[in-house]
């Protein structure tokens, strides 16, 4: 440790703090913090979710659920048992010094939105800071965030830009995923030229702001009819490059089957009730007759593993595989550019 300035003492250089109390801002202390409210849970008999460590809940007699989420010192409480919200929420005053906002309408940059119809969750107010500090106010908008036909690159002939104005240029649209799937695919191809941009990333870039600034009002309905269920979205380059187009399939099919019984272990704490065999979609036949047909291995030596592992989940009658046709295969826009007819 180095000591401070105009120190004065007989000690050597050497010397390291005991933190008795942490500090806002210091790096222990989003640990130390988490882990003092976690204890202050457990007192109130509420259990750590192991699928989601930020999740913490309650059943009670009555079959009520009481469900808190905590980012940081942010912190969500929702339910079906409004007595067990209320003394939950007396508790935490108690506990810590703590503010309550009401009905949830903004977390973390996301704007929630209640109707008859459901849930709406929307990021319109991030956009239009987006669109403000970028100088993007009054641009042109675009019907798609992308060109189709357009193929990134490294173009070593195009002029180098300012690395980190790209780097913050494409960080902001990041968190935009969250809520504007339809961009995932667009900001995930720009931000893999961070280390190196040219000016085509930079006017791709520009593409992305100039779609927002035509829909920022878009987001994901969550509806209360359950007819349209939420939806996870992953959007992930391979750790190897496949061999075939069946071979990438099998691989994302056993990356989605892993996301999906993260939720499902995530639901049974929850004891939400789940339709089994629960469904995968896949728009590749050679893929399905592969994780389905035993005998054609030597096809797959190479995917052994991957295709055991949605062997037995299929044989336990944990999963089902259907086929759907391309052109109504929503994924698409995860991992390609789209027209704006199909968008």
């Amino acid at each position: 440790m180095t000591l401070p300035p105009r120190y004065e003492g007989n000690h050597s250089s050497n010397l390291v703090c005991k933190l008795k109390k942490f500090f806002y801002g210091l790096k222990q202390s989003p640990r130390t913090w988490f882990g003092r409210f976690i204890v202050a849970m457990k007192k109130l008999n509420y259990k750590q979710s192991n699928p989601d460590h930020t999740l913490n809940f309650k059943h009670s007699s009555s079959r009520g659920v009481t469900v808190l989420l905590v980012y940081v010192d942010d912190i969500i409480i929702t339910g079906n048992d409004e007595g067990e919200i209320q003394n939950l929420s007396n508790c935490l005053a108690q506990e810590f010094d703590v503010k309550t906002l009401g009905r949830l309408k903004y977390f973390l940059g996301i704007e929630v939105a209640y109707s008859s119809k459901g849930i709406f969750i929307s990021q319109q107010k991030y956009i239009t800071d987006l669109l403000a500090e970028t100088g993007k106010s009054g641009c042109k908008p675009a019907n798609t965030p992308i060109d189709p036909n357009q193929k990134l690159c490294m173009a070593d002939e195009e002029n180098s830009i300012n690395r980190e104005m790209y780097q913050r240029l494409i960080g902001r649209p990041l968190y935009l995923t969250h809520t504007r799937p339809d961009i995932s695919y667009q900001v995930s191809i720009l931000s893999q030229f961070t280390h190196q941009p040219k000016e085509c990333h930079l006017h791709a870039a520009y593409r992305v702001l100039h779609y927002l600034k035509g829909t920022p009002t878009k987001g994901v309905l969550f509806k209360r009819s359950g007819k349209q269920p939420p939806v996870i979205l992953l959007l992930k380059k391979q750790n190897v490059v496949a061999r075939s187009r069946a071979e990438a399939e099998i691989r994302a099919l056993a990356q989605g089957i892993c996301e999906l019984l993260w939720v499902k272990n995530l639901l049974d704490e929850l004891q939400i009730p789940l339709f089994s065999p629960l469904t995968i979609y896949c728009d590749n036949k050679s893929a399905i007759n592969l994780v389905h047909n035993p005998v054609q291995h030597n096809r797959t030596k190479h995917v052994e593993i991957d295709r055991h592992f949605i062997k037995e989940k299929l044989e336990a009658n944990v999963i089902c595989i259907s086929y759907i046709p391309t052109n109504k295969q929503l994924a698409d826009m995860l991992t390609k550019g789209i027209s704006g007819t199909q968008l």
